[in-house]
């Protein structure tokens, strides 16, 4: 739980301080990779952390993991400019994947799935929480002692993570030797970053017919046809396409991209920088005012381990939380500038509740549908689709959000405006808040109608998850190891 926490910690820990981050560093409009450089390459490892789990055992993967999510902090903290940030950040994802998916398949290994359910709840509330706990401290580091600590404070947790790992984790090891796709991990690579590339320049950098966009996008389409025709002629894939053959991972796979990646990603990376914009909250405040989110999550979550535990049952959970999720997301987009902030919180707490009900869930699901042996494998495949969802939503979205924001500040602002918030790369709440009455007002408005209309754009997409919910087959979950029978 704890190394748990330290790697989902910084998916979200600079979101409240990014408004400030990007200004100070000259990078508005690339903004979103700051969050989806970390996601694209902690999704790039996970399926390799995983397979070589499986085949190699775990320790030595996760005290590995740990070093290169220090390494990446390093990076980060001492940045001096939006691409040496951006590097870190994704030095950090390349460990922090791994942390991320050896934990549950630890869990896995040591736990038959009755029980699990119970172990995975807190797991989950570990995500949810440090969906909360990351803003609040990267608006208090940002408002109190600076940015950079967003990244410096992993040094010490990481280093005592790693020597608790290091001698308090006992682990079998295994004797397999296994035989690194190096092809496959390549082709998947490209595959990835050729789909994020394509949903954050898409309409904003370059239209979508520009001759950039259509050779990323056929690069991305051949690279996703090769890597899985690669799958098929390996010894040891990274993705075994046998995984393909179970409609539990095809469908809870599916669920988890479209509703979990994208849901919470577009709400926890964007709503922190709405609220210091539009309501003049510190950093700080922006991080306290998503604490009702992670109520939401654990009042939901742990009940609902309790009871797979006593009945072995899951498929209502995640249908009752894409509905919940579809309904929050209509709410939000009805937001305007003079929204109490109560009932935005009320809204938060609706989307706990959600992502509470089916997040672990699903998890749960694939992993027994499968023997011990291809448990992390499973696992980490699972995880992969669903990071895939969130690189992607939350290049969609930021990608929505940057186009929107250019033309309402263009429509918004008269020319002296424009020339009074200068460039636009390089705003900040302190400096929208700094600005003559009217043309703060503008910039406000602007971001409102910027983002909140992004919101209804997704709730089709969670109705999808909630049919898809619906016809999700069902195992009861097995009192011992290995799959459940029917």
């Amino acid at each position: 739980m704890a190394v748990m926490l330290l790697a989902s910690l910084d998916q979200t820990i600079v979101s409240t301080a990014l408004p400030t981050v990007v200004g100070e560093l000259h990078g508005v409009t690339h903004m979103a990779w700051v969050t989806t450089a970390y996601i694209l390459a902690a999704t790039v490892v996970m399926p390799v952390y995983g397979r070589l789990g499986d085949l190699l055992g775990r320790k030595r993967l996760y005290i590995g993991g740990i070093v290169i999510f220090l390494a990446g902090s390093v990076i980060a903290g001492s940045a001096q400019d939006m691409a040496m940030l951006i590097t870190g950040r994704a030095v950090q994802g390349l460990g922090g994947g791994g942390l991320m998916i050896t934990s549950q398949a630890i869990v896995a290994d040591l736990v038959p799935p009755r029980r699990r359910a119970k172990y995975m709840a807190p797991i989950g509330v570990i995500f949810g929480l440090s969906s909360v706990v990351g803003p609040l401290l990267g608006g208090w580091f940002t408002d109190c002692v600076g940015w950079r600590w967003c990244f410096w404070i992993n040094l010490p947790v990481g280093l005592l993570a790693l020597a608790v790992c290091a001698v308090a984790l006992q682990l079998p090891r295994k004797a397999c030797k296994a035989t690194i796709d190096f092809i496959g991990i390549t082709l998947m690579t490209g595959a990835v970053a050729c789909t994020v590339l394509v949903a954050d320049w898409g309409d904003t950098d370059y239209s979508w017919s520009d001759p950039l966009i259509l050779g990323v996008a056929g690069a991305g389409v051949g690279s996703w046809i090769l890597f899985f025709y690669s799958q098929s002629r390996v010894d040891e894939p990274i993705i075994p396409l046998r995984l393909f053959r179970s409609p539990i991972f095809d469908i809870a796979t599916l669920i988890g991209m479209i509703v979990i990646g994208v849901g919470m990603f577009a709400v926890v990376s964007y709503m922190p920088t709405y609220l210091q914009m539009v309501y003049g909250v510190t950093a700080a405040q922006s991080g306290w005012l998503l604490l009702p989110m992670v109520v939401g999550l654990m009042g939901a979550s742990l009940p609902v381990g309790r009871q797979m535990s006593r009945t072995g049952r899951y498929r209502i959970y995640p249908v009752a939380g894409s509905l919940v999720i579809a309904v929050t997301a209509l709410m939000l987009s009805t937001l305007e500038v003079d929204t109490p902030l109560a009932l935005l919180c009320g809204y938060l707490f609706m989307m706990g509740v959600g992502i509470g009900l089916m997040s672990q869930t699903l998890v749960l699901a694939v992993q027994n549908a499968f023997p011990a042996a291809d448990v992390g494998t499973a696992t980490s495949a699972n995880n992969f689709f669903r990071e895939i969802g969130a690189t992607v939503g939350t290049a969609a979205v930021g990608a929505v959000f940057t186009s929107r924001l250019t033309d309402q500040l263009g429509t918004r602002l008269s020319s002296s405006g424009l020339k009074a918030v200068g460039d636009t790369d390089s705003l900040t709440p302190a400096l929208v808040h700094a600005l003559p009455a009217r043309v703060q007002d503008a910039v406000v408005a602007a971001y409102q109608h910027a983002l909140t209309p992004v919101f209804a754009y997704l709730v089709p997409l969670f109705l999808v998850g909630a049919v898809l919910a619906v016809v999700l087959p069902e195992k009861r979950l097995a009192d011992s190891g290995g799959p459940a029978k029917e």
